[in-house]
């Protein structure tokens, strides 16, 4: 079977590309091996955001299965557009041209705690052994749970990944969480919302560390205040030391690379065992890795848009994506986010700068939602330029993306004070920092 495209994976970066492929008149085959969106629609951003915003677990349960089913269906009806064809199963890359397809057993989850509808998933099933060609090929398996090395690990049944977090159906009493990362925070801030005993162990001094750490150490000290409790600069290495009655392990992920057969395509990984890609995402002629098995950054939204690039390479168009401005937000209680460097950043990298703060407290908009927790860092470069964006606080995305396009656009101080911005709203945080002297 020959096509323009071969696409292993059909998450965010995936899907999106396949879709967007097509569009520009490719012919495009995406295999996937398990549920269609990958880890970000089935276990990872979507469900977590479902308990994110519930307040009981029962609740988060139900609006997860629902809204999981929902966007897994939207996801499987634009795979089934003109110019694309779904497969079932796992791909082996046996040369630069060729994948190899393996069947492999696909049963659509059925009971609630499961994440989804019992009805049939479309795709096509092939035999082991059927061989695909293109002239592209695009690896996007993404990433799974990475694991710390420490002393019953392996046996003890409290030990959970993210992903079997989430296929709880009844409530820890105490649950100890290892890792202050993203997932470790929202995951903090949601089950101590639920009513558990909430312990979070991290191995740095402060938490969330793409986050500026004057931002990431007054969340944590308004997450304290809420009960959560803390054990920064501490290492586990038996979590027989550990008391509780579950244990998350949330210590970052790594690339799903395994059974590829990147050798046959001359594809040796790096040391932080991610498939190695240029600008163009390119791994090896013809050959593309895109999202988070390219370790570069491992977010939905980032694969989504390397996925893009790669495809406008193929078709030898250039585009205005800048994968350098990269914002990111963490969804606790309330919301952080960031583009851009922090402080602690700019100034290991030895950049002049200035940085301009404002406060939640100080917006009319937050006193009148009694959201009045946050904080606003700006940073520009000595000429005025805008470098960027750290925020604790209630919508705090929403105005980080904001300052992410400006940045994007080359903005000046000067041209972001000339900008209105409506009365009474959140984002009047961002021209009160910009106003400052």
């Amino acid at each position: 079977m020959n096509t323009d495209l071969i696409i292993i994976g059909a998450g965010p970066g995936g899907y999106r590309a396949a879709e967007y492929a097509a569009r520009q008149g490719l012919q495009v085959v995406i295999v996937e091996r398990s549920e269609v969106g990958g880890t970000c629609l089935n276990r990872g951003c979507i469900p977590t955001k479902a308990y994110v915003h519930s307040a009981t677990l029962s609740e988060a349960v139900e609006r997860r299965d629902r809204i999981v089913a929902q966007l897994r269906a939207g996801v499987e009806q634009l795979l089934s557009a003109p110019g694309i064809t779904l497969l079932r199963g796992s791909a082996r890359l046996t040369g630069p041209d060729t994948v190899e397809l393996r069947s492999t057993p696909f049963t659509t989850r059925q009971s609630s705690n499961e994440f989804g509808s019992a009805l049939a998933a479309p795709g096509v099933e092939l035999e082991d052994g059927t061989t695909l060609e293109a002239s592209h090929i695009m690896i996007a398996t993404g990433s799974q749970p990475r694991m710390i090395r420490a002393e019953g690990i392996d046996t003890d049944p409290r030990v959970l990944t993210s992903t079997s977090l989430l296929e709880l159906t009844e409530l820890p009493r105490r649950l100890c969480i290892v890792g202050a990362g993203l997932i470790g925070m929202e995951m903090a801030g949601a089950f101590r919302r639920f009513g558990s005993e909430v312990t979070v162990v991290e191995y740095l001094k402060e938490c969330l560390p793409m986050l500026d750490s004057d931002v990431a150490k007054r969340l944590r000290k308004l997450m304290e205040r809420q009960g959560i409790r803390f054990q920064m600069k501490t290492a586990v290495t038996s979590v027989a030391d550990i008391d509780a009655d579950a244990i998350l392990v949330a210590t970052g992920r790594r690339p799903c690379t395994e059974g590829l057969g990147l050798e046959t395509a001359g594809i040796a990984l790096n040391a932080a065992g991610a498939i190695p890609v240029d600008d163009n995402m390119l791994a090896a002629p013809g050959i593309y890795a895109i999202g988070d098995v390219n370790g570069r950054q491992l977010l939905a939204h980032a694969a989504e848009m390397q996925g893009l690039h790669a495809v406008n390479h193929i078709l030898g168009r250039k585009d205005s994506i800048r994968l350098d401005v990269m914002p990111s937000a963490i969804f606790t209680t309330p919301e952080a986010a960031c583009v851009g460097p922090g402080e602690d950043q700019l100034k290991a990298d030895g950049i002049a700068y200035r940085c301009r703060k404002a406060f939640w407290r100080a917006n009319g908009k937050a006193l009148s939602m009694d959201e009045t927790e946050g904080l606003l860092k700006l940073f520009t470069d000595e000429s005025g330029r805008l470098l960027g964006c750290h925020a604790f606080g209630a919508h705090a995305a929403d105005i980080v993306q904001e300052v992410s396009a400006l940045i994007c656009l080359g903005t000046t101080l000067d041209q972001l004070r000339g900008m209105v911005h409506i009365h009474p709203t959140l984002s009047e945080v961002l021209t009160q920092a910009a106003w400052q002297e």
